[in-house]
């Protein structure tokens, strides 16, 4: 069991690394490794904390970076659609929710890679809705990184300028969400704090490591970086679902 707990401190220093590269990785790796042990619900609760922590540090590190009218309409409709996420995870709790959001990251990667949507920019009530559905399943499953950055590929952003914006709209899909999550089930939530503590200081760690390289990788090659990992992402959410 001890060997488990050094894996899941382990695997959030990875994830801390990797969203200081693409914006996202800390819910979508930390999540399903505390659901083996404390299921899926609970799981979503306790990584939301670190998570906001990491994420406002990685945004004070980028903050020259964020795209502030990319962030009114695309941040704020996520903070919406990560209120409703939380209300909604007391209630629905569903495998095809992993499955449709494992198949939606394979298409963004797939998509980018190959050029299919290139040519496609998002604005009006296409960032809207696209803010919206990652905030959402951000509140429902505890994977919202992922979504958000496949959508922020459609709005032309440099490598920084999309990771800080992705970044901002974490934080405020998390100030949405955690609040929700510490009326609900704060006492399943204080019973795990030295956890807690010990994923905030897992995920700094990493993002420490991670925020230097993402100044040195061209844009083209980012791009690519960041479509390898959704595709990787997404079949890692279908296939833990098959499991």
């Amino acid at each position: 069991m001890a060997l488990y707990w050094i894996l899941v401190l382990a695997i959030a220093t990875a994830g801390g690394a990797v969203a200081a590269l693409s914006g996202f990785g800390i819910g979508s790796l930390l999540t399903p490794a505390l659901a083996i042990e404390l299921g899926t619900r609970l799981a979503v609760m306790i990584v939301a904390l670190p998570h906001l922590v990491a994420t406002a540090y990685r945004l004070w590190l980028l903050r020259a970076d964020v795209d502030r009218g990319v962030l009114l309409v695309f941040g704020l409709a996520s903070a919406a659609g990560g209120l409703i996420g939380a209300v909604l995870h007391a209630f629905v709790s569903s495998p095809m929710l992993s499955v449709l959001l494992g198949v939606l990251l394979v298409f963004a990667g797939v998509s980018e890679l190959t050029g299919l949507l290139r040519r496609v920019v998002f604005g009006g009530w296409l960032a809207t809705a696209a803010g919206a559905l990652s905030g959402l399943f951000g509140g429902l499953v505890g994977n919202q990184g992922g979504i958000r950055s496949a959508a922020l590929l459609r709005f032309n952003l440099s490598g920084p300028a999309l990771v800080a914006t992705a970044t901002a709209t974490g934080v405020m899909v998390d100030l949405a969400r955690v609040p929700v999550y510490l009326l609900t089930g704060w006492q399943e939530m204080l019973a795990y704090w030295p956890l807690i503590a010990a994923l905030a200081l897992a995920v700094l760690a990493g993002t420490v490591f991670g925020a230097p390289v993402l100044r040195r990788l061209p844009a083209a090659r980012f791009r690519q970086l960041l479509a390898v990992l959704l595709i990787a992402l997404g079949l890692l959410l279908v296939a833990g679902v098959a499991i």
